[in-house]
């Protein structure tokens, strides 16, 4: 089974189409969105549309969870005082051009999405968050303390755990035994769609496949490829500079 996994498109509808237009050559079984559609472009409807027309299973992230409650506050993470007033702008922004449906839309989302596989042997649970399992806007980056993050996945009950919310795309794998026998657990983060923070511009989300030999004791059986695709930045630049919103 191929699974597609994408996350943080932000209002980018060029890259949103881009990776429509990818994926389909990927022939995925089925395809998952980890939230944060809207904020920092200007196209936050559009692409909410595009989603819920494909009936593509999606979770909140955390700027969906405030601008679909009207909330001047979108969980960000803000290292400076112009980042956090740069970032007022942009919510402030978006809550006026969301409509109604869509914001409605963004309130039914839910915080997570957990899918159990039966293999031959075991089961496998895999688990679909935005930030973390405890948070909505937890960042779990990849430099994070090996025993830490296995904490996490752990008390998630989760074999595979897939996150967005940082941007940078990464997959670690930790060792959890279980019955004395090897128990290997997956950190995947799955990049960006809209808003790359990794040095590239191109657009990225993740192809997880599993299939009748995969297995929790193999580490090598659980297939993940990290895909990058072009859009036009130029476009989405543009859209930015000639509206409201910081560049």
């Amino acid at each position: 089974m191929k699974i597609a996994l994408f996350s943080d498109i932000h209002s980018n509808l060029p890259a949103l189409e881009a990776f429509f237009a990818d994926v389909e050559l990927q022939h995925p079984d089925v395809i998952y969105c980890l939230g944060d559609l809207v904020g920092y472009n200007v196209w936050p409807n559009e692409v909410i549309n595009e989603i819920r027309k494909r009936n593509i299973p999606t979770i909140a992230g955390n700027y969906d969870f405030g601008i679909g409650r009207m909330s001047d506050d979108c969980g960000c993470a803000y290292k400076t005082e112009r980042e956090k007033e740069m970032g007022k702008i942009s919510i402030s922004y978006t809550n006026s051009v969301v409509e109604e449906d869509e914001r409605l839309y963004l309130r039914t989302l839910p915080a997570h999405i957990r899918v159990e596989y039966q293999l031959n042997d075991d089961k496998l649970n895999l688990l679909l968050v935005h930030g973390s399992p405890r948070k909505i806007n937890e960042y779990l980056f990849e430099d994070r303390e090996e025993k830490s993050l296995l904490r996490i996945i752990e008390q998630a009950d989760a074999d595979i755990l897939c996150f967005g919310h940082t941007h940078k795309p990464y997959h670690r794998i930790l060792n959890s035994e279980k019955d004395g026998a090897p128990h290997f657990r997956h950190a995947i983060n799955i990049g960006s769609v809209g808003k790359p923070k990794d040095g590239n511009p191109q657009g990225g989300y993740v192809m997880l496949t599993i299939n009748e030999n995969t297995n929790i004791s193999d580490k090598e059986s659980i297939k993940v490829d990290f895909i990058r695709f072009d859009y036009d930045v130029e476009k989405a630049a543009r859209a930015v500079i000639d509206s409201p919103l910081p560049d």
